[in-house]
């Protein structure tokens, strides 16, 4: 029976860098590999198999799960280092972090979440006045036009220097609940079946953002597109507007169309 990998072309190799080689390689086509599998692709032994990926792993080109490996830029629960993400895609980020503005009045309230789109919407600001902003980016207060504020409120809770936010409750000492007009989400993954992000605590902050506000624009470049995540944010029913710098395709534009949401694809 010809297996799955030799259809797509892999060659058996004995020496080990080889065979290492192409177990990252099927690792990334596939993306998810099993010890099991590997053994009888390459007719060694499961120990043998083990300690190439060891090896794989302490070259930072894979990381182990049970049984298994995957490829390490398709590990779902890492975080990009912020700094990364900000160079990251960022003609698109712009594009539609000013498109997005077109979506808010001045005076309006905005909750709006760690990330390097909606740091590029904060500079974008500079037209409107008066408006309230609660947010846990550590980037934001210095990137919004400050002719753009009423108020600028950082929200408390665990810092994540790496990723540039605060983790923790979506409200202030001495106030019972916050409200807003528009939460401005940035996230991990758009799918089908909702938003993703990568970090547990993350999604419950962000999804309390969208329960704290009237409306909930997302912002995705369209590498988020199909993008499962660790943790699921909320499902498409719950966001009004997606602002994106490419047409989804087919599947995803059904379930946002379904979902009702409006989605703006930024020139």
């Amino acid at each position: 029976m010809v297996s799955e990998y030799q259809e797509k072309g892999f060659v058996d190799s004995a020496l080990p860098a080889k065979r290492r080689a192409d177990i990252l390689r099927i690792a990334k086509q596939v993306g998810q590999i099993s010890v099991t599998e590997m053994s009888g692709r390459f007719d060694v032994s499961l120990d043998t198999i083990r300690r190439d990926l060891d090896v794989l792993s302490e070259q930072g080109l894979i990381n182990r799960i049970h049984g298994g490996a995957v490829p390490a830029e398709g590990l779902v629960t890492a975080d990009t280092p912020f700094d990364q993400r900000l160079n990251a895609q960022h003609t698109a980020k712009t594009r539609i972090g000013q498109a997005a503005v077109g979506l808010i009045s001045s005076h309006e309230t905005l909750l709006i979440n760690g990330g390097s789109t909606t740091l590029a919407f904060a500079a974008a600001l500079g037209g409107l006045s008066s408006l309230t902003i609660v947010t846990n980016n550590l980037s934001l207060p210095a990137a919004v036009p400050s002719q753009a504020l009423r108020s600028l409120y950082l929200l408390g809770g665990e810092i994540r220097g790496g990723a540039q936010i605060t983790v923790g409750p979506v409200g202030f000492v001495g106030a019972q609940a916050i409200s807003a007009d528009t939460a401005v989400i940035g996230v991990g993954g758009i799918t089908p079946k909702g938003c993703w992000t990568s970090n547990l605590a993350e999604a419950t902050m962000m999804f309390s953002m969208i329960a704290a506000a009237r409306r909930a624009i997302i912002l995705a470049d369209s590498s988020k597109f199909g993008h499962h995540a660790f943790a699921k944010v909320v499902s498409l029913e719950q966001v009004a507007v997606l602002v994106t710098d490419a047409r989804p395709p087919a599947d995803l534009m059904a379930a946002l169309e379904a979902a009702e949401v409006h989605v703006i694809v930024a020139e």
